[in-house]
Order: C-alpha cells, then structure tokens, then sequence
C-alpha cells in the first residue's frame, strides 16, 4: 500500500486509487493518463481490446477497446467477461478452530430454545390488504396505559407487505411468501404474534398457520376483518388480544446466553471501491470469530455472488453442498433470462459512481463477507436455518428483500456494509451500519456504526474484523444501532415476489 493507491494481488492488471489523483500523478511507476477518482481503478499496464482483466487476482471483466498504461478502467472500457460457472468437485475446507474463550450476551431465552436479541410484539398481515388495520392495531395499542407500563418489550411491530393475493395458490412465490410470513410469527424476536388478514385471499390464514402451533411459547393470535366486522371492531379486537400477548412477553427478561447462539445476516448495499479492500473483508474476519464461537453467519444475494461462486464451493463441506449452490446460480440465470434481465444489471448507478464497474467485481468483493470458514450449508430464501457455522441463504441482490429473506430464515441480527451510504433497518432485528471508508462515515456519522476506513491508514483487518464481532455482542445484549435510534425498521418488510401477478 502506497498513500495514494493499494494493489490487492501481486498478478492484478489494476491498482485502486485513495484519494481522487490529477493527471500526470505516479502510481506503482506509471504516470497517470487523466484525473481518477478514489475508490476507482488505474492501468498498470497497457491492456488491449479483448484482454481479460485482474483484481482480487481474479478476473472482473474483459476490455472493451485498447486500455493504455495509467487510463482509467472503467465502464468505458471494461464490460463483462464470458462466464461459466463454477463445478461441484472436490472440497478445500480451512476449518475454523474452535474458540475455547466462548463469550456471551444477555438475550431473550425462548420456548424453542433460540434466543432472541430484542423482544417486540409484530402484528404480522397475510395480505396487503391488512396491512393499513395492522397498522391501525399497532398505533391504537400504543397509546394504551397498559402498553405504556410494559418494562420488557421493546414495541409493536406491524410488518405490511405488497402481496398475498393476486397470486398462484400453489406455486413457487406462493411457497416463498409463505416461508417468509411463518419465519416472522416464529422469529425469536417477537415475544407475540398477532396476525391480520382480510379473509378472501389467497394466502388464507388456516393454510397459513397450518395444523401444528405457529409457535412454541403459543403467544399466538389471529383474526380476520371480515369475519369480525370490518375495520373498527377488528382494531378493537387486534388490542385486545396484543394486551393479553403483551403480559407473557413481558415477562420474558434478558439472560446470559452462549453467543453460538447468535444467527448474523450479513449484507452490502451502497457498494464502492473500498467495499472489498476494508468493510466486506474485515465483516469476514467477525464472521469467522463468530463461528469459531459456534454462532452462525448467513451470506447471501445470490446475484451479487455471481462470477465469484468457485470461491464459495471450494470451501464447501461436500460436493452437494457445492451444487446446491450451483443450483441456485443457474435457477437465476434463467430467472434472468425469462424475465429479460441480465445478470450484469449490477452494480447500479452509484455503485459505479463508486468505481465499481461489473458484476464479477462486485462480487468478488461481496464474497469477502463470508470469511474462510467451511461452507456448511445452503438454503432457499426465508428456509429455516438449522445448521451452525457459515452458511448462504439464497436471495435477491435487493438489500430489503434480501434481509427480509435472512430475517425469516432466523438471524437475530443484521450486519450491512456500505460505501456509498445505505440508511435502513429491519424491525424486529437490529442492523450494524459499517462504513467502507471515512470520508462517507463522518458525512454520514449519525447513521453509521462502524468506520472501517482506517483500513486504508494500516489499521489491520484483525484488529477491525474484533471490533465488529465485539459490537455483535453489545447490540445483541440491547445497545441500540444508530438505525433503531433513528427509528428505522417500519417499511423494510419486502418478501421476494416470484411469478405472475393476476
């Protein structure tokens, strides 16, 4: 590192610019061609049209006309490169060693055995439909004296979402959405669950609840309003009985638990440059503390792994494990074939305003996320997550409704890196907002949690990746993020919608 560019790999064609340079600066022996905005890629050599090019010392991308030495690689002359996807063959797994200094936090003990890092009452909706009277029912609620007297639960949550009718009763989206909606009434979050329909959709309550106890503790409610009368009795009604849920989970207090028990979902959105050189890579090194503690961290946005897959399924635990991914990576080939997409459609426009400048970059730098730890499992988007360790959770790259996927599958707490200055959060979950660089952290200080933009000035990956596992800990024990001080979390509730709307 230089105190005007880095070099990621000894074999990359490029060099990444920390600070905007004006033509004719130096950099690595080359004089720059034209101005460089930092964070954005430099030649290092004259690359010719065609030419693959490295960082990462993987490939990004291939030219798209004659780069000289000392150009600015970019959009007008990088594009995307042929890509096959990686093959299920043998394994190479770094075990992560086990930490015998097992730490802990002080959580919410549930019925099922998981432990939750808040503990809110959610007046969940089947339909969008519900979704203003679950609003209603939330609002009415919290004016009340009883709700007011509450000491241990944290709010009233109600999660509305644009679906649930208009839809295939059978299908694969159905499928979806019902996961996402029955991973929510059972998230160690919520201490109860009141959940809200209108009564003629599709997604019907009695398929929605099923046979079996939606959860453990039975701190469970529902209704419908047009079974009870329309809107006002229905609100009447929908506090009544979160005055009933609210007295058990209010007795539910925070305990010392195992942080084996913490399930991380782990996100980057608002990307830059620095993405992969500080906050992705430095998010790898708290993911594989967490799992060396026996806790669980979750990578997912499938199309934001894209041409960066081989690094996942060589360290997955078996060949089957790697092909479920590999599954996935052509599901959403054709997913964007069908639906006229590209998989190329990222980054987006201020990604690229942040020097990223095709999905293989993107990617290679979003895989940091995930550490070296073994890849133990992969799952559908909202799936129950039962097994410990680094696993990926099939997703959009759509930062809501990818974490809205995660949520559902069970991580009690959301960690989402950003360079450009992504401003969000995920009730009933807490979200870790950590800064790619400086410059943005300090603009945008009252929305940010974590600066890994020291990175740049020596700060070791080590040290920064400790400071990150070490603010899992304080916010899963209650200290507020700057998201929840904000009081975001309100209308980040996006199930993935799959298939036609009728």
């Amino acid at each position: 590192m230089s105190l005007n560019h880095i070099v990621l790999a000894e074999t990359d064609d490029v060099a990444i610019a920390l600070a905007d340079l004006p033509a004719g600066a130096s950099v690595a022996g080359v004089t720059l061609l034209e101005h460089i905005p930092r964070a954005h890629k430099i030649a290092l050599r004259a690359i010719a049209q065609g030419e693959l090019v490295l960082r990462y010392g993987q490939i990004i991308g291939q030219a798209t006309a004659d780069i000289p030495a000392g150009a600015h690689v970019h959009v007008q002359n990088l594009g995307m490169a042929t890509h096959s996807p990686a093959e299920a063959g043998s394994s190479i797994v770094a075990n992560v060693e086990r930490n015998k200094d097992l730490r802990t936090f002080m959580g919410y003990r549930r019925a099922d055995g998981r432990v939750g890092t808040r503990n809110y009452l959610g007046v969940l909706t089947s339909v969008n439909c519900s979704g203003s009277v679950a609003r209603f029912i939330a609002e009415e609620a919290e004016k009340t004296d009883w709700f007011k007297a509450l000491r241990n639960v944290d709010g009233i949550v109600p999660i509305s979402h644009g679906s649930g009718c208009g839809m295939s009763g059978s299908d694969e989206g159905y499928q979806t959405l019902s996961r996402t909606l029955r991973g929510y009434a059972r998230h160690p979050n919520f201490g109860g669950i009141l959940l809200v329909g209108l009564g003629c959709e599709v997604m019907q309550i009695p398929g929605l609840v099923g046979k079996g106890r939606m959860r453990p503790d039975n701190n469970f409610r529902h209704l419908t309003i047009q079974e009870n009368g329309g809107t006002r009795i229905t609100v009447e009604r929908g506090v009544d009985a979160l005055r009933e849920m609210a007295e058990i989970a209010d007795a539910y207090i925070r305990e010392p638990a195992p942080v084996s028990e913490l399930v991380i979902g782990m996100q980057c959105g608002g990307s830059d440059g620095y993405s992969g050189i500080t906050a992705n890579p430095a998010l790898g090194v708290a993911s594989d503390i967490l799992v060396s503690h026996g806790g669980t961290t979750i990578l997912s946005e499938t199309s934001e792994i894209y041409g960066a897959e081989h690094l996942l399924t060589r360290r997955a635990v078996s060949p089957a494990v790697a092909e479920k991914l590999l599954d996935r990576i052509r599901w959403w080939e054709d997913y964007a074939a069908r639906n006229g997409g590209e998989m190329n459609n990222n980054p987006s426009p201020g990604n690229k305003k942040g020097g990223l400048t095709t999905i293989l970059e993107k990617s290679l730098g979003a895989v940091a996320k995930g550490g070296s730890a073994p890849l133990e499992e992969v799952y559908l988007y909202g799936e129950a997550i039962d097994k410990k360790g680094f696993v990926f959770m099939d997703s959009p790259g759509y930062d809501p409704c990818s974490v809205t996927g995660q949520v559902a599958s069970g991580a009690n707490l959301i960690v989402f890196t950003t360079g450009r200055g992504s401003v969000s959060g995920y009730k009933p979950v807490p979200c870790i907002k950590v800064a790619t660089n400086s410059e943005m952290y300090e603009r945008l200080k009252e929305d940010m949690d974590v600066n890994t933009g020291d990175i740049l000035q020596g700060v070791s990956l080590a040290q920064k990746g400790q400071e990150i596992f070490d603010a899992f800990v304080r916010v899963a024990s209650g200290e507020a993020t700057k998201s929840e001080a904000l009081g975001f979390g309100g209308v980040e509730f996006v199930p993935w919608q799959i298939g036609a709307v009728m």
